[in-house]
C-alpha cells in the first residue's frame, strides 16, 4: 500500500481559479449608458451613486442582472423556457465573471387582497402545518386553516375500466377548506350605493346606468339593453322586483346579443368580478374615485375580518387560534413560537421561528401576518423580499438592491446596513443603488454615474473609495457633506387641521390639530404609525391632494406627454394650425404609422428566445403616417416636438406661433420638480424611479386643492437634488398651499416650519405623538430617537 504524497508547490501562486475575481463591463450602452466600462470587485460591496436619471439603475438592473437572468435562463430546455420570460441581451461589448444575481427590488408587492404579509413569506404555510399536526380539536390537514381554500362537497357516478369491463361506481368526496364561506376568504363584505350605480328617472336607453365603462354605445351598454330581461325604454324606478333583480343581481346567465352567444350577469356580480377583486390602491384613479362612491366595505360579522371559518378559529394550541397568531405583532408571535416545545414539529419550529426572527432582525417585527400585502409601502415591500435571503446558505451571489433605505429612519439605516456587510462577509457580491450618505460611507468600492441626468449622464465620472468620492469634484462628492441648518424662523399657521380619535392600525386613539399654511413634516420609526395617521384621517378629505408611493403603471406606448395629459392641448393646437381633427397628432390613434400600429419599431417573436425589436422602415421610428408629418405647428411637426426636452418644449410653447398657455402650463410644471431634461415623449418604461415619483408629483400639482400631502417626495432623489426639492416645497406653501410630507430624510425635517414625530417605538410600541412643535424645539429637547438624530444632523 502505497500513500499518496501531497505537495504544495502551488501553495503560494494563485490557483487559475481563483484569479477570476472581478465583474467586467465593457461598452454598455442600454438606455442613456454612453459605452461605460467599469470593473466591479466581486465580493465587496459596491454602492453606486449619481442624481437620479444619471443611469445607475441601467447599468446595475439592466445591464449586469438583466444578462444573469438571462443566461441563468439559458441554462433550461427549450421548453421550459417556453414558460419564462423572455430577456433580450443588454446592449453591452463585454460582460464578463458574472455570477448568479438575485434582485431584491422596490416593486410594491402584487395588489390581489388575498395576498398578506404571511403568503407571501411562507409564513402562513408553515403555520397551516403547524395547526394541521398540533391544533385541538383536530379539523383536518394545513387546507381546512387556508383562508384561499373553500369547503366543497360532492358526490356522483363515475366510470372505471376493472378487468377489461367499464363499471359504474357512485363516489362522494369532500374538500375542508379555511375560507369563510360568507366573506369568501376576504374579510370584508361590500354593501353597494344604489343611487351610485344607476340614475332611476331614466331607461337604459337614456344612459341610466352610471358605472365607468359601462355607457350606452359601450359592450356592455348593449347587452343590458339587448339582454331580454327588462324593457330598456323604461325607467329603472318603474321596474317591477324581478326587473331590479334581473338588473342587479342575476347569476351568469348564457344569453344571444345582436347574433353573439355570451354570459350575461347582473351589475353587482359584474362590479365584484371586475373592480372589487383588485386592490384598491391598483384601480385607475376613475375607478377608485366610483369604488369609494359605490361600495361600502365592512368587516365581515361572521369571521370578524379573521378571513377564516369557525372550524379553523376552534383549532387552538395552547389557547391560540391560527386567526389570533396572524393578527399578532410578528415579534410577540416569534416569541409564541419560540415557547412551544414539541418534538414531533421540531424542524418545523426552527424553520418558522427563524423566519419570524428575520422580520424583527429586518426592523419589520411591527408588522403582523394578516396584513394585506397591498398596503406595505415600498420599503416595507423590499425589506420582506429580503427576509428569505438573510438565512440563506447560497455564497458567491450577487445581491442587487434597489435603495434599500427608502422608507427607514436614520435609526433604522444602521440595521440596514449591517444586514447588507452580513451578505457580503458570508461571501457575496453586493451591488447596491443609492442616495443616502449614511448607507453610501460602508462601501466598499464606489461607482459614480452622470455628471448630470438624461442625455447629459450615462457616464461613469467616478470610481475608487469613499474618500476618494469625497475628494472628487463631481456633483455627489461635492454634496456629500451638505448638512441643511435649521430655518432661523419658521412660518405662522394661517389655521389647522383637526384629526380626533384616529386608530387606525396601530394608532392609539390619536388627536392631533395639523397647522394649515405651512410646512409640516410628520417623522417618526417605521412602523411608528405616520402614514396610518396621514392616509387615514387626512388624505380622504375635500380639498386634500394626495401624491403617495404607487408606481406609476404604463406601457412602452406612454410616455410623459400622455401620462400628465399634456399631449391634448398639443395635438389640439396641431389640429387648429393645420385645420384637421387632433386624432390625427396621436400614435395610438388615427396618426399611427400602419406598418408599426405607431409602435416605432417591429417586435419579432422568437418563442423562447428573446424578440427582436427593429425600427420601422416605413415611419424610420417616428412613429406616425408620412402625411401626418406634412401637418407643422411653429415649423415644427408633431414626431419634433414629441422628440424636444421639457425646457425646449416649455419655451416652445411659451411664445410666438406656437403659444399654447394649456401645454406651458404642465411644462412649467415638469421643470419646477426637476424634470427639464426628460424628452417628453420618452417611453415611461425608460424612466427612473425617481423620475417617476417626481412625474406624479408635477401631474398632481396641477389639481385643484388647497392641502398637498406627500409621502415620502425623497425616494430616488439624489443629495443635490433634495435642494430643489425643498425650493419646490416653499413655493407651493409661499402659494398659499398647505404642504404635509411624511419624511425620514433630516433635510426636510431640519427645513419643516413644523414637525410631528410618532413614536416611541414601532407596531404596538408605536401610534402615539411623541413630539409635535418646531425643528429648533425638537433638537433643543432631544427627547425623541427624532430628535437625536436631527441634533446629530445638523451639529448641535
Amino acid at each position: 500500500m502505497s500513500t499518496a504524497m501531497r505537495t504544495d508547490t502551488q501553495s503560494s501562486a494563485l490557483h487559475v481559479a481563483d484569479s477570476h475575481d472581478l465583474i467586467r463591463v465593457h461598452g454598455a450602452r442600454v438606455n442613456n449608458l454612453k459605452d461605460v466600462s467599469v470593473e466591479l470587485p466581486k465580493r465587496r460591496l459596491t454602492v453606486f451613486t449619481g442624481v437620479s436619471g444619471s443611469g445607475k439603475s441601467s447599468l446595475v438592473f439592466a445591464t449586469i442582472a438583466a444578462e444573469s437572468q438571462r443566461m441563468i435562463n439559458e441554462t433550461y430546455s427549450a421548453f421550459v423556457q417556453g414558460f419564462m420570460p423572455t430577456l433580450a441581451r443588454p446592449d453591452v461589448d463585454v460582460l464578463d465573471g458574472l455570477t448568479t444575481a438575485i434582485i431584491v427590488d422596490q416593486e410594491r408587492m402584487g395588489a390581489n387582497v388575498r395576498s398578506t404579509v404571511g403568503t407571501v413569506t411562507d409564513a402562513n404555510a408553515m403555520l397551516r402545518i403547524l395547526f394541521s399536526r398540533l391544533g385541538r380539536p383536530h379539523i383536518g390537514s394545513q387546507q381546512a386553516f387556508s383562508f384561499n381554500v373553500a369547503s366543497i362537497s360532492g358526490a356522483g357516478a363515475v366510470t372505471l375500466d376493472r378487468g377489461g369491463q367499464k363499471v359504474k361506481e357512485r363516489r362522494e368526496f369532500s374538500i375542508t377548506g379555511g375560507m369563510c364561506p360568507r366573506c369568501e376568504g376576504l374579510g370584508s363584505v361590500s354593501d353597494f350605493d344604489l343611487t351610485a350605480l344607476y340614475d332611476d328617472t331614466k331607461s337604459l336607453n337614456e344612459g341610466a346606468i352610471t358605472v365607468p365603462g359601462y355607457s350606452t354605445d359601450g359592450w356592455y351598454g348593449r347587452i343590458y339593453r339587448g339582454c331580454g330581461f327588462f324593457d330598456p325604454d323604461k325607467p329603472i324606478r318603474k321596474f317591477t322586483k324581478r326587473e331590479l333583480h334581473d338588473l342587479l343581481h342575476k347569476e351568469p346567465t348564457k344569453i344571444k346579443v345582436e347574433g353573439i352567444n355570451l354570459t350575461y350577469a347582473g351589475l353587482i356580480p359584474q362590479i365584484q368580478k371586475s373592480f372589487l377583486s383588485k386592490d384598491r390602491e391598483a384601480m385607475q384613479p376613475h375607478i377608485r374615485a366610483f369604488v369609494d362612491r359605490a361600495v361600502v366595505f365592512a368587516t365581515c360579522p361572521e369571521c370578524d375580518g379573521t378571513r377564516l371559518s369557525e372550524a379553523a378559529r376552534s383549532s387552538k394550541i395552547a389557547g391560540i387560534s391560527i386567526a389570533d397568531a396572524c393578527a399578532m405583532q410578528i415579534s410577540d408571535l416569534a416569541g409564541w413560537v419560540r415557547g412551544l416545545d414539541e418534538p414531533l414539529v421540531a424542524p418545523l419550529l426552527t424553520t418558522l421561528g427563524r423566519t419570524l426572527d428575520s422580520f424583527v432582525e429586518i426592523g419589520l417585527g411591527y408588522l403582523s401576518l394578516d396584513r394585506p400585502s397591498g398596503t406595505l409601502s415600498g420599503g416595507e415591500a423590499q425589506r420582506t423580499k429580503m427576509i428569505r435571503h438573510l438565512g440563506s446558505s447560497l455564497t458567491d451571489v450577487t445581491y442587487v438592491f434597489d435603495e434599500p433605505t427608502i422608507g427607514l429612519h436614520p435609526h433604522d439605516i444602521q440595521r440596514m446596513n449591517n444586514l447588507l456587510l452580513q451578505l457580503r462577509d458570508k461571501g457575496n457580491t453586493v451591488l447596491v443603488v443609492e442616495h443616502k450618505p449614511e448607507a453610501i460611507a460602508i462601501a466598499d468600492h464606489v461607482v459614480d454615474l452622470g455628471p448630470h441626468a438624461g442625455t447629459a449622464g450615462g457616464e461613469v465620472v467616478f470610481e475608487g473609495t469613499v474618500d476618494g468620492l469625497r475628494a472628487s469634484g463631481t456633483l455627489t462628492g461635492r454634496h456629500f457633506d451638505d448638512r441643511a441648518a435649521l430655518k432661523p424662523s419658521v412660518r405662522t399657521a394661517s389655521g389647522a387641521l383637526e384629526v380626533r380619535g384616529a386608530d387606525t392600525h396601530n394608532l392609539q386613539g390619536v388627536d392631533v390639530d395639523i397647522p394649515l399654511g405651512v410646512l409640516v413634516v410628520v417623522t417618526g420609526v417605521a412602523g411608528s404609525g405616520k402614514s396610518s395617521l396621514i392616509h387615514g384621517s387626512v388624505a380622504g378629505r375635500d380639498g386634500v391632494v394626495a401624491i403617495d408611493q404607487g408606481a406609476i403603471r404604463g406601457s412602452r406606448r406612454s410616455n410623459p406627454a400622455t401620462y400628465t395629459g399634456l399631449l391634448d392641448p398639443i395635438r389640439k393646437a396641431f389640429a387648429k394650425a393645420n385645420g384637421v381633427k387632433p386624432a390625427l397628432f396621436s400614435a395610438n390613434s388615427e396618426g399611427a404609422c400602419p406598418t408599426c400600429n405607431g409602435a416605432g419599431v417591429i417586435y419579432t417573436d422568437l418563442a423562447m428566445m428573446a424578440g427582436i425589436a427593429t425600427t420601422c422602415e416605413e415611419c424610420e421610428g417616428k412613429r406616425f403616417e408620412a402625411s401626418v408629418l406634412n401637418y407643422h405647428l411653429g415649423g415644427r411637426d408633431i414626431s419634433e416636438v414629441l422628440a424636444m426636452s421639457v425646457t425646449d418644449a416649455e419655451e416652445f410653447f411659451g411664445a410666438g406661433e406656437a403659444r399654447t398657455p394649456a401645454a406651458h402650463a404642465i411644462l412649467d410644471r415638469l421643470a419646477a420638480v426637476g424634470l427639464g431634461y426628460l424628452t417628453i415623449g420618452q417611453p415611461l418604461t425608460t424612466l427612473s424611479g425617481g423620475e417617476r415619483q417626481r412625474l406624479k408629483l408635477a401631474t398632481h400639482m396641477g389639481e385643484k386643492g388647497g392641502v398637498y400631502v406627500l409621502d415620502e417626495p425623497t425616494t430616488g432623489l439624489h443629495l443635490a437634488d433634495v435642494e430643489h426639492l425643498l425650493g419646490l416645497l416653499d413655493r407651493l406653501v409661499d402659494s398659499g398651499k398647505s404642504v404635509i410630507v411624511i419624511e425620514h430624510h433630516q433635510a426636510v425635517m431640519a427645513h419643516a416650519d413644523w414637525i410631528i414625530d410618532l413614536g416611541p417605538g414601532a407596531g404596538h410600541d408605536g401610534g402615539r405623538i411623541v413630539f409635535e412643535g418646531t425643528p429648533a424645539d425638537l433638537v433643543a429637547a432631544r427627547a425623541t430617537l427624532t430628535g437625536e438624530h436631527l441634533a446629530a444632523y445638523v451639529g448641535s
